[in-house]
């Protein structure tokens, strides 16, 4: 697995107005009105909108989504893209409570945006003996979901948000290529710089990672996460199941969402719906492992540091239950 410079098609990623309202109008026909009946479902209706758009020449909605796996990465996949999908330009978003309490209102006439919280109850479960111990009963237990609404920062209005410092953007390079050769070891992977792989900026194979040496901070920090996402993705145990082309797309959509996340450019990654033909099983298997391998690097690369967050963790708010089912049911299916 080689990763090698692409610098033509290098673009630094920017919020466009006109860009995100043509996505948000754009939304598959009826599916709107419709409330999805379990996360799954969720999942696959945006996939499948996302597949529409792309056959439609629309390949900045690829663009939004994984912007947004690395903007919500503590959000759900299914929630992720469905912020992505209806305001494309979020960075920041809660329910109308919490905004409330950081001093800012949503704007009049506002349309919310709808994402899923789970339900959280418990078992009811009857025994002959009453008295025989059941580590079961009373436990919470995910019932399903339910439709909340959460609002955009650019939809409110009110009090300045807090800014903590964090240190991101091309000034950070530096930093986080130190965390990411961190994270490389601490993952039992052989870190080697050689001129022997060149052309190729990198390569991976087996437990090790070879970096082509003299690479700027920015351009051997990609590169290194592209050939981890490599060995992170058992690439080469999916050699059968997959062709190179998908193998390299996944490395640089990964490459792309944690540059994103840190504030770096980064090669936007080719259009998938090339690679999968319109499969959209195959697309949402995808699109779920570069999120999971993406999530898992940049919180390796930002373990240290204070983000500003506006209400962490609630997102799918104002239920208790969320905040209930995030510590009893991460993996849940919406994970």
């Amino acid at each position: 697995m080689e990763y090698q410079s692409n610098n033509s098609n290098s673009t630094v990623i920017t919020a466009n107005n006109g860009t995100a309202n043509s996505i948000a109008n754009n939304t598959a026909s009826g599916s709107e009105n419709r409330k999805p009946a379990t996360a799954q479902q969720l999942v696959r209706e945006n996939v499948q909108y996302l597949i529409e758009q792309l056959e439609a020449g629309h390949s900045e909605t690829l663009t939004a989504f994984l912007r947004a796996m690395a903007i919500f990465r503590e959000y759900s996949f299914g929630n992720s893209m469905a912020i992505a999908r209806q305001h494309p330009s979020a960075t920041r978003v809660a329910g109308m409570y919490a905004w409330n309490q950081l001093g800012r209102f949503v704007n009049k006439g506002e349309k919310g945006i709808a994402i899923l919280a789970p339900v959280i109850g418990k078992h009811s479960k009857h025994t002959q003996d009453a008295s025989a111990e059941d580590t079961d009963t009373n436990k919470p237990a995910l019932l399903g979901f339910r439709r909340v609404y959460v609002w955009a920062e650019d939809q409110t209005h009110g009090l300045p948000l807090p800014e903590l410092e964090q240190v991101t953007g091309e000034a950070g390079t530096g930093t986080y290529l130190d965390h990411m050769r961190e994270y490389v070891h601490t993952q039992g992977i052989e870190l080697e710089y050689t001129e022997s792989i060149a052309p190729a900026l990198g390569a991976a194979f087996g437990n090790s990672i070879r970096i082509l040496p003299g690479q700027s901070e920015a351009e051997e920090l990609t590169t290194l996460i592209h050939e981890a996402a490599h060995l992170a993705m058992k690439h080469t145990e999916r050699r059968t199941e997959t062709t190179k082309t998908i193998r390299e797309t996944e490395a640089e959509a990964v490459a792309f969402v944690v540059a994103q996340g840190i504030g770096i450019n980064a090669a936007q990654s080719a259009s998938y719906i090339q690679l999968y033909h319109g499969n959209a099983a195959l697309l949402m298997e995808s699109l779920e492992l570069v999120q999971q391998t993406a999530t898992r690097i940049l919180s390796a690369l930002k373990a240290d540091e204070q983000v500003s967050q506006v209400a962490p963790k609630t997102a799918e708010e104002p239920a208790h239950e969320y905040k209930r089912a995030q510590r009893s049911h991460s993996q849940a299916t919406t994970r």
